[in-house]
């Protein structure tokens, strides 16, 4: 009697080198189950292409995936995958699957600003993935990797974007866009209210830089850290209130100045609001040394400053000269000298024109 002899089917594949398909790591990275990446593939006409069948590529893209899959927990600390042995992956390859891994949607990190790194925020992941139209396994991903990232660097002193590359090992731009998440969950800023939402992650990400360059401690000191302000600086706010007692000859100034590049009727109205305006903008300043007053410092500019100048129908040039003639004019002031705020008034004039000028055209 003969013994039929069962073969079992086996797919082996044997090399040196880690092999990275770059279509497939992005459909990976991107949240695609393996058989949704099949198909994504197959629609993009790679069957064609190679001559390969349906059944080769299936077991193709479930090999690159497994690999992925046991990659991405030395992916969580980018520095141990050049000293694993496991996986022989060439540099160039190496940096390829942490840039991927990390990078994220503006969108859905969006929506994460503001908000507790916590589990709970985890779990509500299903609105944000409904909201951007990224997909949930992403989200995940994207969150996980933010706050990863800030746990690692935020009590770290020095600067945040060398602390970020020398610990997860990204490229410039993408470290700098981490940056701004960082920063702004290490100060707690307000960025969730309605009267917040039409701003995007780009215009947050524009303000922190600014807020980084001019509030934060110098590279000099020895209190030096980008993820703290300079308190000394926060108090010395407090004094610019001496402005207010100068209005008249302020206001003069200002309105000296923008006589010749402003519209009559835009003029008109600077004469009669200058006060409100100023107070806004002293006003402002003389509380961000209150904690809770900086975490609202970007509601409060919207309320109190860039929704009076919308309702008066100020364009963004009238807007830009505004605030250039009311830093300097005040910079021309015996007042500001005498008390030393000079230096005072010019870094947080810059911060504010530049962040009220690119949250007023968004």
């Amino acid at each position: 009697m003969s013994k039929e002899i069962m073969h079992p089917d086996v797919d082996v594949f044997i090399s040196n080198y880690t092999l990275v398909d770059p279509d497939v790591y992005k459909l990976w990275v991107d949240g695609y189950s393996s058989s949704e990446a099949v198909q994504a593939l197959n629609k993009s006409g790679i069957t064609l292409q190679t001559g390969a069948s349906l059944d080769l590529l299936a077991s193709d893209v479930l090999d690159h995936y497994r690999t992925y899959s046991l990659l991405e927990r030395l992916l969580h600390n980018p520095p141990k995958l050049s000293e694993q042995l496991a996986f022989q992956i060439e540099p160039q390859t190496r940096q390829f699957l942490i840039e991927k891994y990390y990078e994220f949607d503006d969108a859905v990190v969006r929506e994460l600003l503001g908000k507790k790194l916590s589990s709970r925020h985890r779990k509500d992941l299903d609105e944000v993935a409904d909201k951007t139209g990224v997909l949930l396994k992403s989200c995940r991903r994207q969150f996980d990797n933010v706050k990863r990232v800030f746990k690692v660097v935020e009590d770290l002193p020095g600067s945040i974007l060398q602390n970020i590359k020398t610990n997860f090992l990204l490229p410039d731009e993408l470290a700098r866009r981490y940056v701004a998440v960082v920063f702004i969950a290490c100060m707690r800023f307000e960025t969730s209210k309605r009267k917040l939402q039409y701003l995007s992650f780009r215009d947050f990400h524009h303000c922190t830089q600014s807020i980084m360059l001019h509030w934060t401690y110098g590279e000099s000191s020895p209190e030096y850290s980008e993820t703290e302000l300079d308190r000394e600086f926060l108090l010395d706010l407090r004094e610019l209130r001496i402005l207010l007692d100068k209005e008249k000859e302020h206001k003069h100034l200002v309105c000296h100045r923008l006589r010749p590049q402003l519209l009559e009727r835009t003029h008109q109205e600077l004469e009669s609001n200058f006060r409100s305006y100023s107070r806004a903008l002293v006003g402002l300043a003389c509380n961000l040394h209150r904690t809770r007053e900086l975490r609202q410092l970007f509601l409060e500019l919207v309320e109190r400053c860039l929704e009076p100048w919308r309702q008066a129908n100020w364009t963004l040039t009238d807007l830009s000269h505004f605030l250039s003639a009311y830093m300097q004019c005040a910079l021309e002031m015996d007042v500001l000298r005498e008390l030393d705020l000079k230096n005072a008034w010019e870094r947080y004039m810059n911060v504010i024109t530049s962040c009220a000028l690119r949250m007023y055209q968004s």
